[in-house]
């Protein structure tokens, strides 16, 4: 069997028209058709559904995927559903990993992403190679929903990091210092993070139309959600900003960017 070097599917026209205009390589219709063609397939869709249908729906991965092919899916999803299609693959004799990245829009544009992975570790150490030439860091995490887990506690991390960041920001303009001095101080010290490095500047412009969108966000802390209920993890501080995304959303905000909780919390006051 040939197989391409290069070979995509996409739900979008515009998006596959964009790629070929950029890279050489092979469209095809259907995630069917591409499987038969290739031996490592990633995909990158929204949520749990989106996966099932990419992988066992009617014109679906698995419905013509070659034994050995290892399938890498970088989607955030509930670590239920990477358990589920992982069954499912290994009915078919082929090898599903579970690896969510982070590193948002800027991160996948510039190939920094970091990758957390669950499933077969001997493919994953095969696959490796290909995970680092678009991104910073990878690891193995457990066997499969590690991935998926690990990624949990990211989103977990982001939602509290954010909100402080928020009323850091309104707080500073509020006693009356200037917030970009403030930043250039608080960057140097205890309290940076990478939201603060890469959002700060923009929040103060009052622009929210880059990066990871609210709509997303708040997917993702719902499946966190379930889970810790799952488990009786207390994730408080979570939940309550998870609402306060939802008020975001309540303002049509649901494709700003997350920073946009410093707006929630100017509008409010």
């Amino acid at each position: 069997m040939n197989l391409l070097i290069f070979a995509i599917f996409n739900r979008s026209q515009e998006k596959v028209t964009k790629w070929l205009n950029q890279y050489s390589g092979k469209a095809f219709d259907t995630p069917e058709e591409l499987s038969s063609q290739c031996n490592v397939i990633a995909l990158c869709v929204g949520r749990d559904e989106d996966v099932r249908e990419m992988m066992s729906g009617k014109k679906g991965i698995l419905n013509s995927v070659n034994p050995g092919t290892i399938i890498i899916d970088h989607t955030t999803t509930s670590a239920t559903l990477s358990k589920e299609m992982n069954e499912l693959a290994l009915q078919k004799g082929v090898i599903f990993l579970d690896a969510p990245i982070s590193g948002g829009q800027a991160g996948a544009e510039s190939g920094q992403l970091s990758v957390m992975v669950g499933g077969d570790e001997a493919s994953y150490k095969s696959i490796k190679p290909i995970l680092d030439t678009y991104s910073k860091f990878t690891k193995y995490m457990g066997p499969s929903g590690s991935g998926q887990l690990t990624k949990m506690v990211n989103q977990i991390c982001i939602a509290g990091l954010v909100q402080a960041l928020s009323e850091g920001v309104n707080f500073s303009e509020k006693v009356g210092l200037n917030t970009s001095d403030v930043m250039e101080v608080i960057t140097k010290g205890a309290a940076q993070s990478w939201q603060m490095e890469n959002r700060w500047e923009t929040m103060l412009k009052d622009e929210y139309d880059h990066g990871f969108a609210v709509d997303w966000m708040r997917k993702d802390l719902d499946i966190v959600s379930e889970q810790a209920g799952q488990v009786g993890a207390n994730i408080e501080i979570t939940e309550m900003v998870n609402k306060f995304y939802k008020d975001i959303q309540d303002l049509d905000g649901g494709r700003w960017d997350t920073s946009s909780l410093l707006k929630r919390i100017k509008d409010s006051t």
